[in-house]
Order: structure tokens, then C-alpha cells, then sequence
């Protein structure tokens, strides 16, 4: 099993933050259906004011290419991506969303 963590900004903004949350209450199923599709067998998102912070598990051969290239050929996951632009602030010089980050520490 594979372990990732991701980070992205939302817009400073309450009422975005709120809908932002709302839509994940309701994830659309073609959604959910894309993500399990992929081998992603968790996913979880975490807020801190505007900062999200997801945890992602998946089988251990789970391939990121495959991934875009599934939800490039997918229009029900393009709509839902440009939706979650509304809400997203992605960090300066970046040309991705979602971040992936570095494990520094492991107990």
C-alpha cells in the first residue's frame, strides 16, 4: 500500500470555504467512482482555515501518469475539476494543484 500527502490552498474567502465543504458532503459518484477507478483505495482532506491538507493510500501499483491520463479522458472528472477551481488557490509557480509533499519524519 502506497501512502501520499498533498497540499493546496483554498480562496480566503468564508462563503467559498463553505461551499467548498459542502461539495465534498456530496461528492459527485462518477467522482468517487474515477478515484477508486485509478487504485486509489483512501482519500481523506483536511482543513485548516485555508489550508487543505489530504492524505491519499493506494494499491502498489498505482501510477500518477495513469491517473491524468484517466482523468483527462473523463469529462464528468473535468467538470468537477474546473468546479474545484472556484474554490482552490493554487501555490504561486506551480503548474498543479494539489502538491505533493516530502515525509521528513516516520515513527
Amino acid at each position: 500500500m502506497l501512502k501520499y500527502c498533498f497540499t493546496l490552498d483554498l480562496k480566503n474567502d468564508p462563503a467559498l470555504i463553505k461551499a467548498y465543504e459542502e461539495q465534498h458532503t456530496a461528492i459527485w459518484p462518477e467522482i468517487t467512482k474515477s478515484i477508486m477507478d485509478s487504485g486509489i483505495t483512501n482519500m481523506e482532506i483536511y482543513r485548516f482555515e485555508t489550508r487543505l491538507f489530504m492524505i491519499m493510500e493506494a494499491v502498489d501499483d498505482f501510477s500518477f501518469e495513469r491517473k491524468a491520463e484517466m482523468d483527462a479522458a473523463n469529462p464528468k472528472v473535468q467538470e468537477w475539476e474546473n468546479l474545484m477551481l472556484t474554490y482552490q488557490q493554487p501555490f504561486e509557480g506551480s503548474a498543479q494543484k494539489w502538491v505533493l509533499m516530502d515525509r521528513i519524519f516516520k515513527l
